[in-house]
């Protein structure tokens, strides 16, 4: 059985599922490679529009398969100068399309960390979440002191990393990590309605650069933001999208997009 699945619907909608139910969705070596490799894709093809990553069964992603518990960390045999704790190659942060964290159940250690690199982050009230790799002899990792220091500070931070407790999913809402908290068989359904509505309104450029200079912006000084917004306008309005978006707001009718982000990216500014 694959150990991740993509699907594609005619929206542009993108649906990535971590595909080992029978081990809570437990992270495995082909897992990251077929997710780096699906998330790149999303990044490069025009058809995707938005993605939402989400886990079969009852869990998001457990964490690290502790099948072998005292191997799970084992690095014997691995060239130390090609182990990154990035987990993936390709993050979802780097993905220029909205990535939706459908979280439908538990999300532990590695699952809770490759959530925290989505933009929104929808949870199961019934599941169990934590980044509790302290508690394992190891330490966070897939870019974490980065992603949840930005979303939630240092203070709340600190609480999720340092301390490797399990939250529940009415516990992990006022930490700020969320974006909404639902009984587990609404956590799909929401994330693909709220996917669609931008893979259909919102003009793919446009949410593109914004979305990159969102997750640069708290590295950037407001100068700098201002510098990269103005760059950024000009680009988009002497294109046909920022005619279109207002004229099909106006007939109330499904914008047609031409621009496209593999295409029409601007250079970036400096």
């Amino acid at each position: 059985m694959q150990d991740l699945l993509f699907e594609l619907d005619a929206d542009g909608v993108a649906l990535l599922t971590l595909n080992r139910p029978d081990r809570l969705n437990a992270f495995s070596g082909a897992m990251g490679e077929a997710l780096g490799r699906a998330f790149r894709r999303c990044d490069e093809d025009d058809a995707v529009r938005a993605v939402v990553l989400t886990g079969a069964g009852r869990a998001f992603c457990s964490g690290a398969d502790l099948s072998d518990p005292a191997a799970t960390f084992d690095l014997s045999g691995m060239d130390a100068a090609k182990f990154s704790a990035a987990a993936i190659d390709f993050p979802a942060f780097r993905v220029r399309k909205l990535v939706v964290a459908a979280v439908n159940g538990h999300a532990i250690g590695l699952g809770m960390t490759l959530a925290m690199q989505c933009d929104l982050r929808i949870f199961a009230r019934e599941g169990k979440y934590g980044i509790v790799q302290v508690r394992r002899g190891a330490m966070p990792d897939a870019y974490s002191h980065w992603t949840v220091l930005r979303a939630v500070g240092l203070a709340r931070a600190a609480e999720l990393l340092l301390t490797g407790k399990t939250f529940t999913g009415d516990e992990i809402g006022p930490l700020g990590v969320a974006s909404r908290v639902l009984p587990a068989a609404e956590v799909l359904p929401a994330a693909l309605e709220l996917a669609r509505d931008v893979a259909v309104n919102a003009a793919p450029l446009s949410v593109a650069v914004s979305k990159r200079l969102l997750w640069e912006a708290p590295m950037l000084t407001p100068e700098q933001v201002e510098h990269r917004e103005t760059q950024l306008h000009l680009h988009l309005l002497a294109r046909p999208d920022a005619i279109e978006g207002p004229v099909a707001f106006v007939e109330k009718r499904r914008p047609a997009w031409t621009l496209r982000v593999s295409r029409d990216w601007p250079e970036w500014p400096e």
